[in-house]
This record gives C-alpha cells, sequence and structure tokens, in this order.
C-alpha cells in the first residue's frame, strides 16, 4: 500500500511540473519583419536622393534654357538686331524676288531705320542694285511696304530727285558715285536686279 501512494504521489508531481511549463493559451508567431522596416533610416535616405535627382534636373534645365538664344539659320543670313537679312546674289524681277524670299518665310527688305539702312549697306555691292519691299504699284504717291508696315516719310533714304517717275513702281538700293553713297532710287518692277530679304530672328 505504501509503495502504490508513493508512486501515485510521484506520478502526480511529475505531471504537475510538466503541465506548468506550457503556457496557455500558446503565443502568436512572431512577424518577420522586412529589412526596410527595420533600418529607420530608409525614408531619410529615399528623401535625401529624390532631392538630389530633382536638384540635377533643375540645373540640366537651367543650362539647356541658357544656352538658347535668338539667332539666324541658316547661318547665311546676316543678323543686326532682332532681325536676319540674306542678301540674294541672282537677278530677278521685283515680284519673283518677293515670292523667293517668302518661299524662305522671310519677305523683301522693309527698313525702318537709319541704322538698319547703314548695316544694310556695309554688306552690298556698290556695283550692284538691290530690290527692297517698297512699291508703288497703282502709279501714285502711294508707297507700301511688303510687311504692311507704315510708309513713314521721316525714315526715308531716297537719292536727290527721287523718286522721279511714278510709273516706274518699284525700289532698289543704289551706290551714286557722284554722292559716294547709297540711297533709294524708284525704277521699272521688271528689270532684273538682286534683292535683299529679311525675316525675325529664330529661337534656337
Amino acid at each position: 500500500m505504501t509503495s502504490e501512494t508513493t508512486y501515485a504521489e510521484l506520478s502526480f508531481k511529475n505531471e504537475s511540473k510538466s503541465s506548468s511549463t506550457k503556457s496557455w493559451p500558446p503565443a502568436a508567431p512572431k512577424e518577420k519583419t522586412s529589412p526596410h522596416k527595420s533600418n529607420p533610416s530608409f525614408p531619410k535616405l529615399l528623401f535625401a536622393s529624390l532631392l538630389v535627382l530633382l536638384l540635377l534636373l533643375t540645373i540640366s534645365f537651367f543650362i539647356a534654357f541658357i544656352k538658347k538664344d535668338w539667332s539666324c539659320f541658316p547661318k547665311a543670313w546676316k543678323s543686326f538686331s532682332s532681325n536676319c537679312y540674306f542678301i540674294s546674289t541672282i537677278t530677278r524681277n521685283w515680284t519673283e524676288s518677293e515670292r523667293n524670299c517668302s518661299e524662305m518665310k522671310a519677305h523683301l527688305l522693309v527698313i525702318n531705320t537709319k541704322d538698319e539702312q547703314n548695316f544694310i549697306f556695309q554688306n552690298l555691292d556698290t556695283y550692284s542694285t538691290y530690290y527692297i519691299g517698297l512699291s508703288n504699284p497703282k502709279g501714285k504717291r502711294d508707297w507700301k511696304w511688303v510687311d504692311q508696315t507704315s510708309y513713314n516719310e521721316s525714315v526715308t533714304f531716297w537719292h536727290l530727285g527721287e523718286p522721279s517717275n511714278l510709273d516706274e513702281g518699284c525700289v532698289m538700293l543704289h551706290f551714286c558715285y557722284l554722292s559716294r553713297k547709297w540711297g533709294w532710287n524708284n525704277v521699272p518692277c521688271n528689270g532684273r536686279r538682286k534683292s535683299i530679304c529679311k525675316m525675325m530672328k529664330i529661337y534656337l
């Protein structure tokens, strides 16, 4: 009897120890954390990288922008102020000359200032004559520029005694050897002469 009691007590004690080591309810398994969550400096690093990228893009845009400028293209055109000028060496009548300029997205020369006139003269051959975009097709004193700019009597460069014959409805630039200077002459529109085209500078 004594031996049975002792065995029973031992068995009960062993079960109590084993049960006391287990917790209830069982603990939930721990979630695996991602490397990003475990690294608190990652958002700061990402933000800094984006700032650097934005700064580089801004600098690149600024450099590309400041390199652009108003210029003449093709380079054969001459630059003055905000305009470009092409001096044609092929002789045509006045209508053909204006058509030639139009095909290049330009028009026959319209002169607005004395400085512009002087610039043009410096680039011309004194032995040639050149059509400009001033005409009087109706044979009256009603001179008109091809770009519809108002004809300003105070900004004209006629040679002495010109315009002489109102039946001569087109205007050319001509160097007078007697006065040793350039000026305007009115001439028949069907004569074949060189010409000067003008256009606004383009943004390159």
